[in-house]
């Protein structure tokens, strides 16, 4: 009677270290015979026992012991405990029993795949990566004996029918805390990183999944949209025109691979073949200000990165505290590549300082040093602190600070290297230096996002990724030649996008570089219209353009031109102008007030900062769209509303209202989505920017451990709803 009252306090109080085994494979009944004759369970030791009856009934069994964590050893479970219907914060899928997987419960409550959390303790770690709590006793396997070198097999499809499971205590600490941490940064590298895997052979040979080379024969699927919009459709032919406004519409095609029936991008190896594959490289930061949840968190999202690459996506993480580290080479996503790259992720532990620049110098160098490369490349830098080794600013001032010192001139967009590799960074919580993060985004092609509640990490991540695996297009670019002999071009407004205008003014052109699936951009061109009384219809201008195709490595070309053509009649009554080009001045009027109000804070000058965004405010509620009630406009003007709120003060500006305007104004210069701010529920405004893909991913993220979407929604930088053009 006094054992079994024991034995049900330490349970309510959790004071149990359990290894579960799946009791569906159990081949008797009987809880001794079923671990004498369990496969899985050859070399099990003699101290599991069962939940419900004694393996070895003993009067011992009613004598009160000291409660250690472990004082019951490890049990054997003959019904589901609520841990089994849990996830596997290593590798990320479900502890469901049945499955030929050892369940691990921690002192600390948290479960885990046995041979997930073995693998992340034989590396050294000896901290729960979910509460970081310090454990007194740690799991291991012990080496199947008919492996080479001794080695134990980690397979999570197959679990290994010959290794031993066991708990060994831990000594008392003597050593420096940081010891493993400096193991890991002090371990000897390669002088040149070429040691990346090879490539999937199905790469090799992609004709059964290329564009029509000639995209204007499927335009519906295979091609970019182009779409034209003249500000007016009509200008008097006795009078000139300056200023007038062209719209320039692209629209990528959508991704080749399949739909749910939901309508829902299907990302799985299975439909691999069917898009670009990625070399990602991901800069973290490992410094002692990540300690805590900040790095489980980060984890987390690494882990549904990791799950969520295919195995012709190649991967390779960088951590960096004071120095940086390569955790391994550039390693295709298979079975076993996610597996070690969730090992070595999980295995991270945070100390030291932040020297962004060394992390993103290792990045660039693994990115340069590759013998293979992948159609689609791209770095991931995620930093919760300020560079303390390589940028200074000796006025103190963000405006007057050299971030370009932190960017390897050989992925920076004007390095004359070549690559295309955008830097996509992310800043974590108050502390981060915004300012380099969004130049180091800026200077690299990348976009910049602001995370200001440290649980919405994963759903930033998953964004991110859910873009990069849907690349459809790379190297665009739109070509611009004047119709008219008397025309000229006077501006192309594209934001970040490289623009040119020939000397004589006859002829532009926009690099556009790549885009995901379904991804649409918007350029506005001004020229100016002469007098011409000799015709009744115009041509103004001539619109091509050009891409590669990313999976066949083809150059596309629209073989016919996008030609805009205006009327000039005599008399002509009130000219109406376009919608389409009115929303697109508003975007980009409101995207250069928060330009100039952040340059004004900058400068100390909040009062005039938030006076020129509540001017934009107002202008935009007159235009044409206002009146109209189009959504663009609303959500634009809600959004300088939020800008001016976080420039209320200085100390609200500096903790979140500078990252908050950056990660906006990346978002607007690119046309490209970005995490911001907090996650609170904006149900007011709707996303743009944010492709299908993207919103797929992000919808994954939030039900992995919800099931269900849960009320929290990752605040888009850009809340736009989608941009409709008449047909």
């Amino acid at each position: 009677m006094m054992g079994s009252k024991w034995r049900k306090a330490k349970l309510a109080l959790g004071l149990n270290m359990c290894l579960y085994v799946p009791h569906q494979k159990l081949e008797d009944s009987s809880p001794s015979s079923s671990i004498k004759h369990h496969p899985d369970t050859a070399n099990v030791p003699s101290r599991f026992s069962s939940d419900a009856v004694p393996l070895s009934p003993s009067p011992n069994d009613c004598r009160p012991t000291t409660p250690t964590p472990s004082s019951s050893g490890l049990r054997l479970s003959k019904s589901v405990p609520k841990s089994s219907k849990k996830t596997c914060s290593i590798c990320l899928t479900s502890m469901e029993l049945g499955q030929g997987h050892a369940i691990f419960t921690a002192e600390c409550s948290h479960s885990f795949h046995f041979h997930c959390i073995a693998s992340n303790v034989k590396h050294g770690n000896q901290i729960c990566p979910v509460c970081r709590a310090k454990w007194k006793e740690i799991p291991f396997q012990r080496p199947a004996s008919h492996l080479p070198n001794g080695k134990s097999r980690i397979n999570p499809a197959d679990w290994p029918r010959d290794d031993a499971w066991a708990v060994r205590r831990l000594p008392s600490p003597r050593l420096d805390s940081t010891r493993h941490v400096s193991s890991l940064f002090q371990a000897s590298e390669p002088g040149i990183f070429d040691d990346d895997e090879v490539l999937d052979q199905q790469q090799e040979n992609p004709q059964q999944n290329v564009f029509e080379k000639d995209a204007s024969k499927n335009n519906s699927i295979g091609g970019i949209e182009v779409k034209t919009y003249p500000e007016v459709s009509a200008v008097p032919r006795a009078n000139s025109h300056n200023n007038f406004a062209i719209l320039i519409h692209l629209k990528a095609p959508h991704t080749s691979g399949g739909l749910n029936s939901r309508n829902q991008t299907i990302f799985s190896p299975s439909t691999q073949n069917s898009r670009a594959p990625v070399d990602l490289v991901t800069v973290l930061d490992v410094s002692g200000s990540m300690a805590g949840t900040k790095l489980a968190l980060l984890k987390r999202a690494m882990g549904f990165v990791i799950q969520h690459l295919g195995p012709s996506d190649r991967l390779s993480v960088i951590a960096f505290s004071s120095t940086a580290r390569r955790l391994f080479p550039l390693r295709r996503m298979t079975e076993t590549g996610r597996q070690e790259a969730l090992q070595a992720v999980n295995s991270l532990t945070s100390n030291g300082g932040t020297n962004i620049a060394e992390g993103l110098r290792k990045g660039a160098k693994l990115i340069v040093d590759r013998k293979w490369k992948n159609p689609v490349g791209s770095i991931i830098l995620l930093s919760d602190g300020q560079d303390t080794y390589t940028v200074s600013s000796p006025s103190g001032s963000h405006s007057q600070t050299d971030y370009k010192s932190l960017i390897p001139p050989s992925i920076q967009r004007n390095g004359g290297t070549g690559l295309r590799v955008p830097v996509h960074t992310f800043g974590f919580g108050a502390d981060h230096d915004a300012a380099s993060m969004h130049s180091i985004s800026e200077i690299s092609g990348g976009t910049f996002s602001f995370i200001e509640a440290e649980g919405v990490i994963q759903d930033a991540f998953a964004q991110c990724i859910g873009g990069l695996l849907s690349v459809v297009v790379q190297e665009a670019c739109v070509k611009l030649e004047c119709a008219h002999p008397n025309l000229l071009i006077n501006l192309i407004k594209a934001g970040s996008y490289r623009t040119s205008v020939t000397a004589d003014a006859k002829a532009g052109s926009v690099d556009v570089g790549d885009l995901y699936a379904e991804e649409e951009r918007d350029f506005l061109v001004t020229v100016n219209v002469p007098v011409d009384e000799s015709c009744d219809e115009m041509s103004l201008l001539k619109v091509r353009c050009i891409y590669r195709d990313p999976i066949s490595k083809e150059m596309v070309s629209l073989e016919e031109d996008n030609e805009v053509k205006i009327q000039r009649a005599t008399v002509i009554g009130q000219p109406i102008v376009s919608m389409e080009v009115d929303r697109q001045r508003n975007r980009l009027r409101a995207a250069e007030a928060m330009a100039e109000a952040r340059a004004a804070a900058e400068h100390g000058d909040l009062t005039g900062a938030v006076s020129l965004l509540e001017s934009c405010r107002r202008a935009l509620s007159e235009t044409i769209s206002a009146r109209s009630g189009d959504r663009l406009c609303v959500a634009l003007c809600a959004e300088l509303k939020e800008m001016q709120e976080r420039m209320a003060n200085r100390r609200v500006y500096e903790s979140s209202g500078r990252a908050y305007v950056l990660s906006g104004l990346s978002s607007h210069s690119w046309q490209r989505a970005t995490a911001r701010g907090d996650s609170t529920d904006s149900t007011s405004l709707v996303q743009a920017y944010q492709t299908p893909t993207m919103t797929d991913m992000v919808t994954r993220s939030q039900t992995m451990f919800f099931g269900n979407p849960p009320q929290r929604k990752l605040r888009q930088a850009q809340s736009f709803p989608a941009r409709p053009h008449p047909r």
